[in-house]
C-alpha cells in the first residue's frame, strides 16, 4: 500500500515533462508551402534538439532520408493522445516498410496540444551508432515530414498528401550578428527578361552601383526571386566590371557567352558575390563587409543569372536578382571572393555508366605563392564557402594542403543536392598562406547516362567549383586548373589530330576509326565499361594541369597557363572518428536516479527499493 504515492507521482512525470518549454532555437524553417509545419533546431554539444510546430491535433512525423523518399529512412513519430505525450523511433527498409527501431534514440523533452496545433520538442545524438539512424554531419540532410489528423500510439496511419521533403544543412553555424531591420538597401534585379524555351539560359545585365561619397560596406545580400520561379532561377553571380564606362552600357541585357555579347561584358571577370538555388540571405561576419564607394570598388557590375528550364516551358518572363543591404558603420576588413576548382571546359570529361567518378580542380601552390607573396604574405582568412556542381554531382570537398601535409577540410558536402546550394559558414576561420594549395574534389554518378558528360554551362553539363569568401581582399579572383586533354584522348586510342587547330571542338586525324570525328564524338564512340571508366579516372587524377591564376582587373598573374603536376600528398588528413552518443544510457541513468530519489523520500516504503 505504501507504494501508491510513488506510482501516482511516477505516472505524472511524463506530463510534467510536457510543461512550458521555454527553450530557444537558433534556426527555423517552414517545411510546407501552406504554413502548417514549422521546424526549429539547435545543436547542443554532441546532441541536436528539434521543435516541431504543426497545425494538427493528430500525430506529427519527422525524419531523414538518403533521397528524400521513404525508402531507407530514419523516422520519429510523436504527439499527444488522451493528454499523454508519446514519441516513437522508426525506420524503413529499401521496400519502404515501416518498422519500430529496437534502439530508441529520440528523447521527448516537451509536448503540448491545443485545438489547432501540436508542438513536440525532442533531442538525439548527432551520431547514435544505430545502423537504422542517420548520422548528422555538416553535409546536406534531406529532411522528410508528415502529419495526420489522428494520433498514432499504435503506429502511424497513412499521411495522404500531408507530407514532403526539404534539404537543409542542420549544422551550418548560427549567424550570431543581429542586423537592424531598417538597413538601407538597393536592388540589382532583372526587368522582364524573356526566358527562351531551352533547358539552359545565362542572362547578363549591367548595373551601376549607387554613388557613395564615402566608403560603405555591404553586410547582407538576399536573393530576390520572382514568385513561382524558385526552380527556374538556378544561380546568380555578381561580377565587378571595368570603371571606364558610361551609362550607355546599361540600356539592355543580353544572353551571356553568346557571339554577339557586348564587349563591355567581357571586362567583368571578378566575382564579388555568388548565390545558388536553395540558399537564403547571406550575412557577412561582424568584422567583414563588401566594400563600396572607393576607387578600388565596383562602379559597374554584371548580374549573371542562370535559368534552368528543363521542360522547355514557353512564355516565361522573369524579374529576379539580388538585394544588397549596406551601412556607413565601416567594418575592419574588406571581403573578397576567389573562384577555385576546375575551369569550366570541355576538357573536363566524365564517362557514362559510372556509379562513381571523381574530378579534381587545383588551386595550385604556384598561383597562391605568387599572388599572396605579392599581396598578403601573412595570408588570407576564409570565413565561408559555396560548393557548386550540377545534376551528376553527389559530393564535393574543398581540401587544403600545406608543405605536403593535408590540414582540416575547408568545406565539404558528402550528400550534395543540386537543388540546394548555400554558403557554408566555417566554424573557425581558416588561414591560407603562400605556398598552400587547394583541391576542389567532386564526386559524380553517371550510371543513368549513355553518353559522355562534359564540363560546361548547362545543368546537363558539369562543374566542379568552390567560391571562397575571405578577407582581407587581394588581387586574386580565380585560382583553378584544366586537365590535359591529349592524354585523355590517347586513352581511347587517338594518335593524331589535325594541326593547326582551326575548329572547336578540334578534329581527329588518326586512327581510322576516329578519322574526321571531333574529340567529343570520338569519346562518345569509345566503348565505355565500368572497368575502362575506373582506369580512365585513375589516369585523369594524375594528369598534369594547366594553371588558371587571374587578377581582379581582368589581368593574369605570370604563372597563368603554366603546367603543374597534382601535389604529392605525404600525409593525408585523418578526421577524428565519430563518437557514439550516450543519450540512451544517460536517459536510463536519469530515470533510475529519479525513481531512487522518490523512493528515498518515502523511507517507510521498503518495497519500493526492491522493485527498482
Amino acid at each position: 500500500m505504501c507504494c501508491w504515492p510513488l506510482l501516482l507521482l511516477w505516472g505524472l512525470l511524463p506530463r510534467a515533462a510536457a510543461g512550458a518549454s521555454g527553450r530557444t532555437y537558433s534556426h527555423w524553417t517552414l517545411l510546407d508551402s501552406e504554413g502548417k509545419y514549422w521546424l526549429g533546431w539547435d545543436q547542443r554539444g554532441s546532441q541536436i534538439a528539434f521543435r516541431l510546430q504543426v497545425r494538427t491535433a493528430g500525430y506529427v512525423g519527422f525524419g531523414f532520408s538518403p533521397t528524400g523518399a521513404m525508402a531507407s529512412a530514419d523516422i520519429v513519430v510523436g504527439g499527444v493522445a488522451h493528454g499523454r505525450p508519446y514519441l516513437q523511433d522508426y525506420f524503413t527498409n529499401a521496400n519502404r516498410e515501416l518498422k519500430k527501431d529496437a534502439q530508441q534514440d529520440y528523447h521527448l523533452e516537451y509536448a503540448m496540444e491545443n485545438s489547432t496545433h501540436t508542438i513536440i520538442e525532442f533531442t538525439r545524438e548527432l551520431h547514435t551508432c544505430d545502423i537504422n539512424d542517420k548520422s548528422i554531419t555538416d553535409s546536406t540532410v534531406r529532411v522528410i515530414w508528415a502529419y495526420h489528423s489522428e494520433d498514432a500510439e499504435a503506429g502511424p496511419k497513412y499521411h495522404d498528401s500531408n507530407r514532403g521533403t526539404k534539404s537543409l544543412r542542420l549544422l551550418n553555424p548560427e549567424k550570431t550578428n543581429v542586423l537592424s531591420t531598417a538597413l538601407p538597401y538597393f536592388d540589382l534585379v532583372n526587368q522582364d527578361v524573356p526566358i527562351p524555351n531551352k533547358d539552359t539560359t545565362y542572362w547578363c545585365q549591367m548595373f551601376k552601383i549607387p554613388v557613395f561619397q564615402e566608403k560603405h560596406h555591404v553586410i547582407k545580400v538576399e536573393p530576390v526571386i520572382q514568385k513561382g520561379h524558385e526552380s527556374l532561377v538556378h544561380h546568380i553571380l555578381l561580377y565587378q566590371c571595368s570603371s571606364n564606362f558610361n551609362d550607355s552600357i546599361l540600356v539592355s541585357g543580353h544572353e551571356c557567352y553568346h557571339p554577339n555579347m557586348p564587349d563591355a561584358f567581357l571586362t567583368c571577370e571578378t566575382v564579388i558575390f555568388a548565390w545558388a538555388i536553395g540558399g537564403e540571405g547571406f550575412s557577412y561576419p561582424p568584422h567583414v563587409g563588401l566594400s563600396l564607394g572607393t576607387a578600388l570598388d565596383p562602379h559597374y557590375v554584371l548580374l549573371e543569372v542562370h535559368y534552368d528550364n528543363p521542360t522547355y516551358k514557353e512564355g516565361l518572363i522573369d524579374n529576379s536578382g539580388l538585394r544588397l543591404f549596406y551601412t556607413m558603420d565601416i567594418r575592419k576588413y574588406d571581403a573578397g571572393v576567389i573562384e577555385a576548382g576546375l575551369w569550366v571546359s570541355l576538357f573536363h570529361t566524365i564517362p557514362p555508366g559510372m556509379p562513381e567518378f571523381q574530378s579534381e580542380g587545383h588551386c595550385t601552390l604556384e598561383c597562391l605563392e605568387e599572388a599572396l607573396e605579392a599581396e598578403k604574405p601573412s595570408g588570407i582568412h576564409v570565413f565561408a564557402v559555396l560548393l557548386h556542381a550540377h545534376l551528376a554531382g553527389r559530393g564535393i570537398r574543398l581540401r587544403h594542403f600545406r608543405k605536403g601535409k593535408e590540414v582540416k577540410l575547408l568545406a565539404y558536402d558528402d550528400d550534395f543536392d543540386f537543388n540546394f546550394q548555400e554558403f557554408q559558414y566555417l566554424r573557425e576561420e581558416q588561414t591560407i598562406l603562400p605556398g598552400d594549395n587547394l583541391i576542389t574534389e567532386c564526386r559524380y554518378s553517371t550510371k543513368d547516362r549513355a553518353e559522355m558528360t562534359w564540363g560546361g554551362l548547362s545543368t546537363r553539363n558539369e562543374m566542379c567549383l568552390s567560391y571562397l569568401l575571405y578577407y582581407p581582399r587581394i588581387n586574386l579572383t580565380r585560382c583553378a586548373s584544366i586537365p590535359d586533354i591529349m592524354e585523355q584522348l590517347q586513352f581511347i586510342g587517338v594518335k593524331e589530330i589535325y594541326r593547326p587547330v582551326t575548329t572547336w571542338p578540334f578534329i581527329i586525324k588518326s586512327p581510322k576509326q576516329y578519322k574526321n570525328l571531333s574529340f567529343m564524338d570520338a569519346m562518345n564512340k569509345f566503348k565505355w565499361t565500368k572497368t575502362e571508366g575506373l582506369s580512365f579516372n585513375k589516369l585523369v587524377l594524375g594528369l598534369p594541369v594547366n594553371v588558371r591564376c587571374s587578377k581582379t582587373d581582368n589581368a593574369e598573374w605570370s604563372i597563368q597557363g603554366m603546367t603543374a603536376l597534382p601535389p604529392d600528398i605525404e600525409r593525408p588528413y585523418k578526421a577524428e572518428p565519430l563518437v557514439c552518443g550516450t543519450s540512451s544510457s544517460s536517459s536510463l541513468h536519469r530515470d533510475f536516479s529519479i525513481k531512487l530519489l522518490v523512493c528515498l523520500l518515502l523511507l517507510s516504503c521498503t518495497l519500493c527499493t526492491k522493485r527498482l
